[in-house]
């Protein structure tokens, strides 16, 4: 009854529009490795990671004796008005791995306030208030970002503070050029973004958001190559690119350390989040100096940056790098994707299997091929019955999706696969 009795006092204090997975919602109590507890005491294999945010999984002993070891100084918070060794350290670090020429990093506590700052940033650099987005797309639940972000479902208001043009090419499934070719398709989606250009903008745009893979999105993704076939339209123009990597680094994608990175283009700044403090809050933005340095008034970041959470998070990076888990999320996510497209052969409700490395969707569909949300939300419980945590998204709440910690082991890789085959 412990999760009975949460719930009802959920419900009466927290908002209402806040959702909750499950029909019966649960309380996660303890976690090691790739499995969590719940408070009545039932394990789980956890394929979601906290919506890919407990990316080296969980009670990691190098991760949680940083964190200790700055508790123990006494100085939780200082605010960027004092020097932060650890901030500066991982900016350092960051800033090395973006690629991005004389490249400076600011720190936020979330994606959204990333997202948040990368728009204020390239608006007052671009001296326009005129933004290119994808279909789609997510970018966070703020009045910035959720004016980017092109999917009814995740947009709580029509009011923006800039204007925004919608652009094909982040999802193909269910894209008008979805039977094209890759070349014809990314051809195609060229072609949409000029006319977008020439008859929705004045042209001084200040920049293109886009998500190398689509989180909430579905884990949808074009072919590869696409943003780089936009970035040259877009230097034709002096529109600025920025990648929102909140959920494609770190090397998730497995082939690239960056989701952009797999279409041959180094864009004017990325965001980052979710998993590179393993669980602490932590975000932030990496871009070009002379657009960072762009701001003419004073800012600061209270929290962002702070000891604890830059402590945390360079024990992250350090274990992910040292582990290599980008060749384990490569070699792993290839055999989930694999087992996963076995499973869907035979099983017309499956539309689509998609994603690269431990960044995977299953799209349910009806026998039309109509968008299933009812199957999704079916395969959700039976997983949860069946011991596993997954997640759900899409345009139409039609798509599992699957993003297990990059630590994850090939056992764990074949259990998850037989539960989703049984369920499915």
């Amino acid at each position: 009854m412990a999760h009975e009795e949460l719930l009802a006092r959920h419900r009466a204090v927290m908002p209402a529009w806040m959702a909750l997975y499950y029909e019966r919602p649960i309380e996660l109590a303890s976690a090691s490795g790739r499995r969590v507890t719940d408070r009545e005491g039932r394990t789980y294999l956890d394929f979601f990671a906290g919506i890919l945010t407990n990316a080296i999984g969980y009670d990691v002993p190098e991760i949680s004796d940083a964190v200790r070891s700055q508790l123990d100084t006494g100085v939780l918070h200082s605010s960027t008005l004092y020097l932060i060794r650890s901030q500066v350290e991982l900016a350092e670090r960051i800033a090395e791995l973006s690629g991005i020429p004389d490249a400076k990093v600011f720190f936020t506590n979330s994606g959204t306030e990333a997202n948040e700052t990368a728009l204020m940033l390239a608006t007052g650099y671009r001296r326009s208030d005129q933004v290119l987005a994808l279909r789609n797309s997510y970018h966070g639940r703020a009045f910035g970002t959720v004016a980017i972000t092109g999917n009814r479902g995740w947009s709580t208001s029509s009011l923006s503070p800039v204007k925004v043009s919608w652009v094909h090419g982040g999802y193909r499934f269910r894209s008008p050029f979805k039977d094209l070719s890759d070349a014809d398709y990314v051809t195609a989606c060229v072609a949409d973004l000029r006319e977008v250009l020439e008859t929705s903008t004045a042209g001084d745009v200040a920049c293109m958001v886009v998500e190398p893979i689509q989180g909430v999105g579905g884990f949808s993704l074009p072919p590869d190559g696409l943003f780089a076939a936009f970035k040259e339209v877009l230097d034709e123009y002096g529109i600025l690119l920025v990648s929102d990597e909140v959920q494609t680094g770190w090397g998730r994608t497995g082939e690239h350390f960056w989701g952009i990175q797999a279409h041959g283009v180094v864009p004017d700044a990325m965001t980052f989040a979710k998993g590179l403090g393993n669980g602490l809050a932590i975000g932030g933005v990496v871009a070009r100096g002379d657009l960072m340095d762009s701001f003419t008034a004073n800012s600061i970041s209270t929290f962002g940056g702070n000891p604890v959470s830059t402590a945390g998070a360079l024990a992250t990076l350090d274990y992910l790098l040292d582990h290599d888990l980008q060749a384990n999320a490569a070699k792993l996510g290839e055999r989930l994707i694999d087992g996963l497209r076995r499973v869907a052969e035979d099983r017309p409700a499956v539309g689509d299997v998609r994603g690269k490395g431990l960044m995977v969707g299953v799209e349910l569909v009806g026998p039309a091929g109509e968008p299933d949300p009812a199957k999704a939300a079916a395969v959700l419980e039976g997983a949860l019955e069946g011991g596993l945590l997954v997640g759900k998204g899409g345009l139409y709440g039609n798509v599992i999706r699957l993003a297990p910690p990059m630590t994850v082991t090939e056992d764990e890789v074949e259990e998850a696969l037989g539960i989703l085959e049984d369920v499915l």
